[in-house]
Order: structure tokens, then sequence, then C-alpha cells
């Protein structure tokens, strides 16, 4: 069974943090969750009456009972809306949906469904005898007994069923200061007063790169200069993917400076997973990073991660208030919570490209996907063979140039095609092993 620990309450990484993170809540973050907690309100409250008019409109009625049927039902509806928007954009929730969760969700939406109940009986019970019109009298008693229970249900999911995400998770892994370069600083400060790097392990560091020409000097650069402060020794190697700009003229140029850059080039576009696939293989390093060269991550998060890559097998990185549209959110939650059940994974984001693991595990374990199915096989064998891994979040920046590819058609396709056929043959050959050693 693989074991994982949520480091980000930890002494060794929150002394890493700012100290703002640990103060006390400010009363504007307060302000904009309880204003975003009344959007949903207004929204699921919407799906609430609707449904319950329908109700009203298609089977009229002015039996107390029944009506109370239709509100419940009504309630039920919304509150289901509620979780989602809650969980994911009121109170920014970032951990996968637990059995606890649900369950606490469910104790809350129950008393506010009693609480909605009572007050929809007593509203209705006192102005039925005034207002002949049905229709009427149960909406001013449903937007009462809406008024009622929206303090009890804030109350409950703020405080108690998603009480972990609160102002310290929102914050995790900002720095002290808005200016970088005072991280920057105070971690060249730390390493000269100490004399010593972050690890003591040698590393690769794979860099998957597809007509990237506007970023992938500065990216590079950037990652020779930071590691030369925090790793004895390092090789950096930058698949190059078929691109057909600039690209590679660029990397060469820079490999006749930093001799510790390699590149892989592959004549025509493989895609993603095949990229790391060439990457992984070429490591010669006890430990190995990968992440993207698009710009969207700030390496100094990843000094954080040495520390534990002493205890686990793997460390993950998850992103925070992920800078992408809508619409790659909204799909890449989708693929979560499909391949998450489909191999009973339990990660924060699966395909986030910020991930340290030790070199051994690749040695071990040949890759077989090429495409976006990648992060998902790698976790998947990490828990099938027993590896250990941890979870820290790290901050994702807006892209400023460059155009995201994971939205083609193509690429997509390639995914559930990959899904279908390994979730098969590896299921298979997990059976396979159960009955060898039975």
């Amino acid at each position: 069974m693989v074991r994982t620990y949520d480091t980000q309450s930890t002494k060794s990484i929150s002394t890493r943090l700012s100290p703002d993170i640990l103060s006390p809540v400010p009363f504007r973050f307060i302000f904009w969750q309880f204003l975003r907690f009344g959007i949903v309100g207004i929204y699921n409250t919407s799906i609430d009456i609707f449904v319950l008019n329908l109700f009203l409109w298609r089977f009229p009625t002015h039996n107390t009972t029944l009506l109370l049927s239709y509100n419940s039902l009504a309630f039920i509806l919304g509150a289901l809306n509620s979780y989602v928007l809650n969980k994911y954009w009121t109170f920014r929730q970032k951990r996968s949906i637990t059995r606890r969760e649900v369950v606490r969700f469910a104790i809350v939406t129950a008393l506010g469904l009693l609480c909605s109940d009572i007050i929809f009986w007593l509203v209705a019970r006192s102005i039925h005898p005034f207002i002949a019109n049905t229709i009427l009298w149960a909406n001013i008693a449903k937007i009462c007994a809406v008024i009622g229970t929206a303090t009890i249900s804030y109350i409950g999911m703020r405080f108690w069923v998603f009480a972990k995400t609160n102002y310290q998770e929102e914050n995790v892994m900002k720095p002290n200061t808005h200016d970088d370069n005072a991280l920057r600083n105070s971690l060249r400060t730390s390493e000269n007063s100490k004399n010593t790097f972050f690890t003591s392990h040698s590393l690769s560091v794979v860099l998957p790169v597809h007509n990237e020409e506007e970023v992938i000097a500065k990216t590079l650069h950037n990652v020779v200069d930071t590691l030369t402060l925090w790793v004895k020794e390092f090789e950096v190697i930058v698949i190059n993917d078929g691109s057909k700009d600039a690209t590679k003229a660029i990397i060469e140029s820079i490999i006749a400076v930093h001799p510790c850059v390699r590149i892989i080039n592959h004549s025509i576009n493989r895609g993603y997973g095949a990229a790391l696939v060439s990457g992984f293989e070429a490591v010669s390093k006890e430990l190995v990073f990968f992440t993207d060269s698009d710009g969207q991550f700030d390496l100094h998060d990843l000094a954080p991660f040495f520390p534990l890559i002493d205890i686990y097998d793997a460390v993950l990185g998850y992103r925070v208030h992920r800078q992408d549209t809508w619409i790659r959110r909204f799909n890449a939650y989708g693929w979560k919570v499909l391949v998450s059940s489909v191999f009973d994974l339990h990660v924060h984001d699966v395909d986030c490209a910020f991930k340290l693991y030790r070199a051994d595990f690749f040695h071990e374990h040949r890759l077989e996907t090429r495409g976006a199915m990648i992060n998902t096989e790698i976790l998947y064998k990490l828990k099938r063979f027993g590896y250990t891994y941890t979870q820290l979040g790290v901050r994702h920046l807006p892209r400023k140039s460059g155009r995201a590819t994971g939205a083609k058609l193509s690429v997509i396709i390639r995914a559930f095609h990959e899904l279908y056929f390994y979730a098969q043959k590896w299921h298979r050959e997990e059976q396979q092993e159960k009955c060898r050693l039975s």
C-alpha cells in the first residue's frame, strides 16, 4: 500500500513559507470567500426554486406534506450543485474527494434541509390563510427557508466540511515578498551561510520542448543558474519533440556554453509522453526532476522537495490556483476523476509537470504509454509496486507565450485509446500476479 503524507504543515516546509501564511485570516479573504459563497447560493437557489416550481406546475397541490416532499427534492438537487461549486471555487479545495468530506457535507446538508423544511412549514402555515395563490405563498415560504439556512450552511462548510482548505492552503508556497528576487537572494544567502547544497544526490532534469523558441533560452538559463547553487552534480536533458521553429538552434547554442545541457532530437512530433520517456531513459543521475519549458512554473519552488526525497520515493507537485482557461481546468478535472476511478489513484494533480523521483524507478520499470497517459502510468506503477510518495503545492504562473496543445482532438483521442487499452492490460496483469501468489 502506498503511503502518502501531507507536508504543508511540517516544520521543514513551513520555514520556507511566508510568515503571513501563519498570521490571522484577513477580513478581505473572508469577504471574498463569503461573496463567492453567496454567488453559489444564488445559483443553487435558482436551481432549487426552479425545480420546486416545476413540481408545482406539473403536480399542483395544497397538501403541506406533499409540498415538503417537493421542497426536499429541490433542496437536494441544489445541494449537489452546491458541493461541487463550493468545494472547488468558494473554498478552493485542492484535495481529492474523500469519504469523510462527503459524510460531513451530507450531515450539513441534512441539517440545512431540516432547517429549510421547518422554516418552510412555519411560514407556509402562517401565510396560507391570507394568500390563496399556491405558487405565491409556496415561493414566499421557500425564500424565507433559503435565507434561514444560508448561515448554517456557510458555517458548516467553512469550519467543518472544508475546514482544512483555508487561508493557509490558498496561500501555500507564496514568497515572503512580491519581489521574486528576494526569494532567490534569501535562498542564496542561506546556501552560502551553510556552505552546502540542498541535496547530496546528483540530479537529472528532463525538459520536453515543442516549438518554444520564445521562452526556451530563458528557461534553460534559469535552470542552470539555479541548480548550480543547489546541486553539486546535475544534467539537463532537453527533448526537442519535432520543433519546427528555432528551438533546436537555440538549445544547441546554449549547450556550447553549458556542457551540462544535453539535447535529444525527435525528427517528428511524437507527443508529450514519448518525449518524457526519451528523457527518462537517458537519465544518468540519482534523482529525476521533470517540468515543462513554457515558463509556467518557478523552479525555486523545488527547494522544499529535496529534504522530502530522502524520505519518499517521489515528491509530487500540484498546482495552486492553476493559471489556465476554465475549459482546460474543466477537462483536467474530468480526466483526473476518470483515471483516479479506474486506477484507484489518490493525488491532487495527476498531470502537474513538477515532480521529483528517484531514478531507480525508471531503471526498474519500463514505461509503456506515449501520450497524455504518461503521468497516470507513472503514478499507477508507483502505487502498484509499493513506492512511497508525498505531495506539495507549487505556484502556477500565467503562460506568456506559445500555445498549449493538450486540448487537440488527436491528443484526446490518443489518451482515451491508451486509457482503454492499458487499463485492461494492467488489471489483467494484476490478476495474474494474484493468481501466482495464491
